[in-house]
């Protein structure tokens, strides 16, 4: 199996450039990770101690803030690696609280593997959730680093899980601790005899609860509601828009929407856009003077999102309706919002846990969307009521970043 990866490795590195002259994307990754090696060369001394957090993309980024944030509190004078393998979390993160050296990770192949170790020369390793590249994990064995996987989350049909893959997965054993969400994931590792696993919960309760901290004021998005009752749909697609567009167009006039589309794309945003007629307008276009006169605004940039969602008084999660997968839902319910979400939410602990809790609600079409969507707005105890339930679900598991912080900082000795 390790033949095979390494071929299938190597091969997907020697075609990626050729790829990228028909997906941006896929030529932004590969332009980013010509460059990291000597970036790093660059900006880490020999005697320089390095902390390397690896995230796949924003999400995971958002994942493992709190806990980055602990760690350089308390080591201010390490230098802090922050790579990332996906361009929506390298683009966005050039400015974060944690550091300037931000990277592609190179492809995991034996080469990029010792070059990136040797030149980083990591003390500390944090990688978030489920990135797990194998020849970065079998190489960190032979360095000093203590290796941590943070806001993990298994399932059984994951091929380290197998018996006949038992050996291949033996890279999970690189990581000195790892810490679940939750003790089904816990209860897999121990099955193949890893047993370093600490039931943390998710990091993400803390990484929302400290939005509430911020200052969340849209001028905007005030000047656009003028004290009527705002609906916000945060990450859709296109099978999100095909629901919310028709119940828009039968919507009474005092109700508000806020669209903040996942793809940031020029073409999908007009196309979205036109379908709605004269009664949206888009950010990037907005008139203070007749903003309130619209009913929809199509949030056309990042950024934004986590403070839309307390101008909500229901909030509609995209990425269920289709197959891309569900998004945050936390960031709504974090501010005692109720939710509503597609049928597509399996691997999602948490939507079954507010679901469970009466505080979110799956739907499948347009139909049941309405029905769910007028359910709320003809009752505001019961629109507050689950909202509340929300909120209660986020406050009760907070607490992973503390315990994650304390466990690494028992382990490190540097």
């Amino acid at each position: 199996m390790t033949v095979v990866y390494n071929f299938a490795i190597q091969l997907v590195n020697a075609v990626l450039p050729a790829l990228g002259l028909f997906n941006e994307k896929i030529k932004k990754g590969v332009i980013g990770r010509k460059k990291t090696l000597n970036f790093l060369l660059k900006n880490i001394g020999k005697g320089d101690t390095v902390f390397w957090f690896h995230c796949a993309s924003l999400g995971e980024y958002e994942q493992g803030l709190p806990v980055f944030k602990n760690l350089k509190s308390k080591h201010p004078k390490a230098k802090i690696v922050l790579s990332f393998f996906s361009p929506s979390g390298y683009e966005i993160r050039q400015e974060n609280p944690i550091t300037p050296l931000i990277v592609y990770l190179p492809l995991d192949t034996k080469k990029n593997v010792n070059l990136f170790l040797n030149t980083v020369r990591p003390s500390l390793v944090v990688f978030v959730k489920y990135e797990l590249w194998p020849n970065y994990l079998l190489a960190l064995k032979s360095h000093s680093a203590k290796v941590f996987l943070i806001s993990a989350l298994f399932r059984p049909q994951q091929y380290f899980f197998k018996s006949y893959f038992k050996k291949w997965g033996r890279f999970l054993f690189s990581f000195d601790h790892i810490f679940t969400q939750d003790k089904g994931s816990k209860a897999l590792l121990k099955g193949i005899g890893f047993n370093e696993v600490t039931v943390s919960n998710d990091t993400r309760f803390d990484r929302v609860s400290s939005q509430l901290e911020q200052n969340n004021t849209l001028a905007f998005v005030e000047a656009f509601i003028d004290n009527k009752t705002c609906i916000v749909a945060g990450s859709t697609w296109q099978e999100d828009h095909a629901v919310l567009r028709s119940y828009i167009k039968e919507a009474k006039q005092d109700l508000k929407f806020i669209i903040a589309p996942h793809k940031i794309e020029k073409q999908g945003i007009q196309k979205l856009k036109n379908s709605l007629g004269d009664k949206a307008v888009l950010y990037t276009n907005y008139n203070m003077e007749t903003l309130s006169k619209k009913q929809v605004l199509i949030v056309d940039t990042i950024g934004l999102l986590t403070k839309l969602y307390q101008y909500a008084k229901v909030a509609y999660i995209g990425g269920a309706m289709g197959s891309t997968g569900l998004h945050n839902t936390l960031e709504a319910a974090v501010f005692g919002v109720p939710i509503i979400i597609g049928r597509n939410y399996d691997g999602f602990p948490e939507a079954k846990a507010m679901l469970a809790q009466g505080g979110l609600v799956s739907v499948g079409d347009a139909s049941s969307f309405k029905k769910t969507l007028d359910a709320f707005l003809d009752d505001e105890n019961f629109r507050h009521a689950c909202g509340q339930k929300n909120k209660t679900y986020v406050d009760k598991n907070k607490g992973a970043t503390e315990l994650i912080t304390e466990k690494i900082q028992a382990m490190l000795t540097l």
